[in-house]
């Protein structure tokens, strides 16, 4: 039989106390341990590769398919216009007359992207020279409209513009240059 004597021994009950804290420190930790293997699956980290892509668009281009003329006007003692319109229509006013030529807006083709819509920049205002002589354009004006579309990836348009004709201008054969702009919206 066993003798329970011992358990009033302080020296035992010591010893017995810091076992059984020795065992409990040793399942919380078996605890946290076996706890820390179960919940790592949720704290790990996730990773994919995903995909980029990109589309580079057709360059828009223009291109003159035919160039603005005035036709023939005469001056007199007083200046005027020769306003011309998109539809090749010649208004003069002031002491400016018509005597006839065929008057035609500039035709332009842009290409580029389909279903895209751009913008047209039109000067200000451009020179017609004659020896040393010069009229000035102004007014421009085009016949595509707020937001011109590449219908097909293609679209064509025409300007007009006024041209401002002195009083006595000189007679001559008078030309200039003026720039177009187009850019994709």
């Amino acid at each position: 039989m066993r003798s329970f004597e011992h358990i009033n021994d302080k020296a035992f009950q010591a010893k017995f106390k810091k076992d059984c804290q020795m065992k409990i420190s040793l399942k919380i930790a078996a605890a946290a341990a076996l706890t820390s293997l179960v919940f790592s699956g949720a704290a790990s980290a996730a990773s994919l590769t995903s995909t980029a892509s990109a589309t580079i668009a057709t360059p828009i281009a223009i291109s003159q398919t035919s160039p603005m003329s005035f036709g023939t006007v005469t001056s007199s003692a007083s200046a005027g216009t020769a306003v011309l319109t998109t539809a090749n229509g010649l208004t003069p006013t002031g002491g400016v007359s018509s005597l006839g030529g065929t008057p035609t807006a500039a035709g332009f083709a842009v290409t580029g992207s389909s279903g895209a819509t751009y913008s047209i920049t039109l000067p200000t205002t451009a020179t017609l020279s004659s020896g040393g002589s010069s009229m000035t354009v102004s007014s421009f004006n085009h016949s595509a409209g707020n937001t011109p579309t590449l219908t097909g990836g293609t679209a064509t348009f025409k300007v007009g513009a006024t041209l401002n004709i002195n009083a006595n201008q000189a007679a001559g054969a008078y030309s200039g240059t003026y720039a177009v702009t187009t850019n994709y919206n």
